[in-house]
């Protein structure tokens, strides 16, 4: 049975949202924190200095230098990961209860008072470089940032870690504007879910955040990026198979439906591309399907890893369970759907650091954030007949391709 817990929010008079949902069966506490400071802002001849901004911010921030910071969180306990997204970057950590306060003034002079030292520039960009390099020698990889350059327009469909003439190319002077633009209370979130009470934990982010003021946010600059060819010639044994179709955003009312429907399509050995082309013809070696969104807009993204002599039939019968879709899922799908859904709302009930996730995320696509109870309330009234009036309405359509391999493939003909 899932608990019901409330859920509460404090606007900061800078514009930072804090939300906050406390319980009292758990030792823990986490929090995210999200700063609008993302890949879409990135000047055009700039891309991946959001991550490349992210870097610096951990190496030293208010009285403590880098390997003071990273200490100071090991001795709390805390297990942290960073991200940078279309439109945000987002800090995570998870202590003890009794250690939140103390992590979230660490992470408070983390965003406001990073050192953001010049001597260690070169070594933020080398992170940034390997990353890069590291994408590029993963075919898999490149195949899907390829795909979302392609369904998403520019600038929303950008690869987080930026290209290497973006990242070399920046400066110490750079790095700081940037950071001073784009981290800053307006558009920021902080979610903290666990252990804790509220009144005392306004207070203490009012004290660390309240004078935090507010700057004019840079303007996205409209600019165009080549993608290439459709279809990408590498010698290998295998090939990479990309296909998207656009859905409808997570602030969506038909979200609920969209996502249920990929998850019939791809959630589980059960599901319909992993039984059929997998499973039934043994087409590939890996296969999935899965919906991401944005604030305005989303894409289904689908992937298959197959050899490049058995390419073109995975190609075909992939394509062929999306137009399947069309004729709607069952009732027995369905329900296999729901069990699933249900393990996992229960798995981020006992999980803090899964649920400041979501209420920040909840926050940022709606501006309030949906209770555990609402939530299987909503997937308990989910029916097939819904899915299917969706899919009716929004039927896989508008596909855009991307192949990597050998040989090229002969690709669908779409309406």
């Amino acid at each position: 049975m899932v608990e019901q817990r409330t859920a509460f929010t404090h606007r900061l008079d800078n514009g930072m949202v804090l939300i906050g949902e406390p319980t009292d069966g758990v030792q823990s506490a986490a929090l995210s924190l999200m700063v609008p400071s993302g890949t879409s802002k990135e000047p055009s001849n700039r891309l991946g200095i959001s991550s490349l901004v992210c870097d610096m911010v951990l190496r030293g921030a208010g009285s403590r230098d880098s390997r003071a910071l990273i200490n100071d969180l090991e001795i709390l306990g805390v297990e942290r990961g960073e991200s940078v997204g279309a439109s945000q970057t987002s800090f995570s950590a998870a202590t003890l209860a009794e250690n939140l306060n103390d992590a979230l003034s660490i992470y408070a002079d983390l965003l406001r008072r990073p050192h953001l030292p010049e001597d260690q520039l070169e070594a933020g960009k080398l992170v940034c470089l390997q990353e890069i390099r590291g994408a590029e020698d993963e075919p898999s990889q490149q195949l899907m940032i390829d795909l979302r350059r392609r369904a998403y327009p520019e600038p929303w469909g950008r690869p987080s870690h930026g290209d290497e003439a973006g990242i070399a190319g920046s400066t110490s002077a750079e790095v700081r504007d940037y950071w001073s633009q784009t981290y800053q209370p307006q558009g920021a979130i902080l979610g903290v879910a666990g252990n804790f009470s509220w009144e005392p934990l306004v207070k203490h982010v009012e004290s660390l955040f309240g004078d935090w003021q507010p700057v004019e946010a840079p303007a996205m600059v409209p600019s165009t990026i080549e993608c290439g060819p459709v279809q990408v010639a590498q010698e290998s044994n295998q090939c990479h198979i990309g296909i998207a179709f656009p859905s409808v955003p997570y602030r969506d009312p038909d979200y609920l439906r969209a996502w249920a429907m990929v998850g019939v399509l791809s959630g589980g050995m059960s599901s319909r591309l992993f039984t059929e082309v997998r499973e039934k013809r043994g087409l590939c070696y890996t296969v999935s399907a899965s919906l991401q969104t944005q604030r305005d807009r989303a894409w289904v993204l689908c992937y298959a890893g197959t050899t490049a002599e058995r390419a073109q039939e995975t190609l075909d019968v992939t394509f062929a369970e999306l137009l399947r879709l069309r004729e709607g899922v069952t009732a027995e799908e369905l329900e296999r759907l729901k069990a699933r859904i249900k393990s996992g709302l229960i798995m981020q009930q006992e999980s803090t650091s899964a649920r400041s996730s979501a209420i920040a995320r909840d926050w940022y696509h709606l501006e309030r954030v949906r209770s555990f109870e609402e939530v299987g309330r909503l997937i308990d009234e989910l029916t097939s007949a819904d899915i299917n009036e969706f899919l009716e309405a929004h039927p896989p359509a508008d596909f855009v391709f991307a192949t990597l391999g050998p040989t090229p493939l002969e690709l669908p003909e779409t309406e």
